[in-house]
């Protein structure tokens, strides 16, 4: 979770704030944000069957402690909004 947290969000997420997004685009956020979390929490043994599952999404995000991709996306967004309105006309 440190490497994720450290190396790989950070990279997703560089140079957010300019991104213009579509719906298609914050999906395919999602989709890498549940393959990195599956292959850092692994399979699960289910406890019914005792067979090897993959976990389901509700699970992954239970297990990780930080709003998905996307959420953490929107917000630098509208925090880049607040910096562009509170400066003076006269800068470029």
């Amino acid at each position: 979770m440190k490497i994720y947290r450290t190396v790989i969000l950070p990279v997703i997420l560089y140079g957010c704030e300019s991104w213009s997004m579509i719906l298609a685009d914050e999906h395919k956020l999602r989709v890498f944000e549940n393959k990195v979390l599956r292959k850092i929490y692994r399979k699960k043994r289910d406890e019914m069957t005792g067979e090897w599952r993959r976990l389901h999404n509700e699970e992954l995000h239970g297990l990780y402690d930080l709003p998905n991709v996307v959420k953490i996306m929107k917000s630098r967004r509208l925090r880049w909004a607040g910096h562009v309105a509170r400066m003076r006309e006269k800068r470029r």
